[in-house]
């Protein structure tokens, strides 16, 4: 099974060799002057739905379904202070550490290696892969994803200049993700100086993504690998950093604004734009100055013939 969400590929020459396809309405069904485009066509089954991504997700999900973790249970190897809560049916792998006071919700699945510190708090239906490291006073919502690496709660990159040294400046907030948030792979997000560093519900991390202290991440959010935000960032809702994006500290990008690969934000973005480029400018403005860009060995060359026809007058 596979689906089509665009009938570019069969455009492009390619052939269906699957049993049977999942595609909008009328894509295939009213063309069916191609290999393998129409229902019938070398016994392909068509089957028609208004988001052929979603229906094939789930339907792949039925098939062939992750088996669940090697481990059930609490493993005895696992070091968990007395003082902790565990919710119902929570599984915790081999060289686990829950430190003082943590509470951990139901259902939860920590993997070995993890480490959660002191007086933190884990959402019910949350999965931490090996190794995460949780510091001191964060708090996780409900079905939260942190995958394989990743610290949450670690101090900010904060010093201050005294009789020519850096001084590190106590960094007392937390870190807070809301629900339904997944951070991906050696993924770092710092704890607020006084206050919290902020992650809205819905938000999608990716891996090798820095997050630093003090930012305010809105809802539903899409931060591609190896973003980086300086300090005391806020964007708001369904905002999308593609990958590389760099954001000076104190920045505000607007909701629905999409910044492009590898742009540089030095200034805040109003809502609902789209921008690109190093220093980051309106989409139109920078494929503008592209343009003029890639005409500057022509701008040269006729520059040159100006410059010798008035030499030779």
């Amino acid at each position: 099974m596979t689906f089509l969400e665009s009938d570019r590929p069969l455009r492009q020459g390619a052939t269906l060799r699957a049993a049977a396809v999942l595609t909008k309405p009328g894509m295939l069904t009213t063309q069916g002057n191609g290999q393998g485009r129409g229902p019938g066509h070398q016994g392909i089954t068509v089957i028609e739905t208004n988001d052929p991504l979603a229906a094939f997700v789930q339907v792949y999900q039925r098939l062939h379904s992750l088996p669940p973790p090697r481990f059930s249970g609490i493993d005895p190897r696992a070091v968990i202070h007395p003082t902790v809560r565990l919710g119902r049916e929570v599984e915790i792998g081999a060289g686990a550490y829950i430190g003082e006071g943590t509470v951990i919700g139901n259902r939860c699945h920590i993997y070995p290696g993890v480490v959660i510190g002191r007086f933190c708090t884990v959402g019910e239906e949350s999965t931490l892969y090996a190794n995460v490291v949780i510091y001191d006073g964060c708090t996780l919502g409900k079905r939260v994803i942190v995958h394989a690496n990743s610290v949450i709660g670690a101090d900010g990159f904060g010093y201050r200049q005294q009789d020519g040294r850096h001084v590190k400046v106590p960094h007392l907030g937390s870190v807070v993700i809301e629900d339904d948030v997944e951070i991906g792979a050696c993924t770092t997000i710092d704890r607020g100086t006084f206050q919290a560093t902020r992650i809205g519900a819905g938000t999608k991390i990716d891996n090798l993504v820095q997050i630093a202290h003090n930012c305010r991440i809105g809802r539903h959010n899409l931060l591609v690998g190896q973003v980086g935000l300086a300090g005391s960032v806020t964007t708001g809702d369904y905002v999308v950093l593609a990958g590389q994006v760099a954001v000076r500290d104190h920045c505000t990008i607007g909701d629905h604004v999409v910044v492009g690969a590898r742009a540089g934000v030095i200034q805040d973005i109003p809502p609902g734009q789209k921008v690109l480029g190093e220093p980051a400018m309106p989409e139109w403005e920078y494929k503008r100055l592209v343009l003029l860009f890639q005409k500057l060995p022509e701008f040269r060359q006729q520059l040159e013939e100006l410059r010798k026809h008035f030499e030779r007058t």
